[in-house]
């Protein structure tokens, strides 16, 4: 119970200063908004039901790339640098569990990844019509989706923090793979008009299933014949998200470092 409320408090702590950082909160929130503005206005007249469904389709997908972003892009480039001007090893040293620590960075991202969530489908239903699920089983499965998306993602941010010397670094090993994984799982094009050999490749990662996972959440199931296995298979989504959750565990447990390069 004392872990679980340290790390409350980190949460909140965390939260604090990330809100303190304009920019970044700009960037985070504003680019799937208007990733969804530019999409929906370009390509609706493309889609059943105009920008509705337009709106359908690139909401579940920008909100996957919006979870990843908060999770594995910020938390890869943040941890980089607390290591990097000290912060970690100052923390290292205080009477605060590692585990609260960690619970901060995850109550932070969880509570980042549920607001960016309801902006979005916010956006999709009140701006272009989109419409909202009926079902509650579809509600439950936005839920799980988000919950093991989430948690799969924030364990590989904070394991990918360790594969950059420096927080610039960090930059550059975080963006790039997170950038083509956008590619390759969908968000941008639909996974019918990708090659299969990219298919394969962002098959590999999270991005890719928690994207088909969200579609299903909204939209038709006639329009699960489009996926690349003619299914939501939402059994295979939960398979390889919970495998990622269970595999980013073992990279943070055999690669994080409290210490950086230049402090031995």
């Amino acid at each position: 119970m004392t872990v679980l409320r340290l790390g409350a408090s980190r949460a909140v702590l965390e939260l604090r200063e990330y809100f303190r950082e304009g920019l970044q909160v700009v960037f985070t929130f504003a680019l799937p908004f208007l990733l969804l503005l530019l999409f929906t206005s370009v390509f609706g007249q493309g889609f059943a039901g105009g920008s509705a469904g337009a709106a359908a389709y690139y909401v579940p997908t920008l909100t996957a790339m919006g979870l990843m972003a908060v999770s594995f892009q910020n938390l890869g480039t943040a941890i980089a640098a607390e290591r990097g001007d000290g912060t970690l090893r100052r923390l290292r040293g205080m009477p605060l569990p590692a585990a609260a620590y960690f619970a901060g960075k995850a109550g932070m991202v969880l509570a980042l990844a549920v607001l960016q969530t309801a902006l979005l489908v916010g956006t999709g239903a009140a701006g272009f019509g989109m419409d909202l699920p009926a079902d509650p089983r579809r509600w439950l499965d936005l839920a799980w989706i988000l919950l093991l998306g989430t948690a799969a993602c924030t364990l590989l941010g904070i394991a990918v923090s360790s594969a950059a010397r420096t927080a610039r670094a960090a930059q550059a090993v975080v963006a790039l793979p997170f950038l083509l994984l956008q590619f390759a799982s969908g968000v941008f094009v639909p996974v019918q008009a990708l090659p299969p050999w990219l298919l394969n490749v962002g098959a590999a990662f999270p991005l890719r299933w928690m994207a088909q996972g969200l579609r299903s959440v909204f939209l038709p199931e006639s329009a699960a014949a489009a996926e690349a296995g003619g299914s939501w298979a939402l059994g295979t989504v939960a398979l390889v998200l919970a495998a990622w959750c269970a595999g980013g565990s073992v990279l943070c447990l055999l690669t994080f470092r409290w210490k950086g390069a230049r402090d031995g």
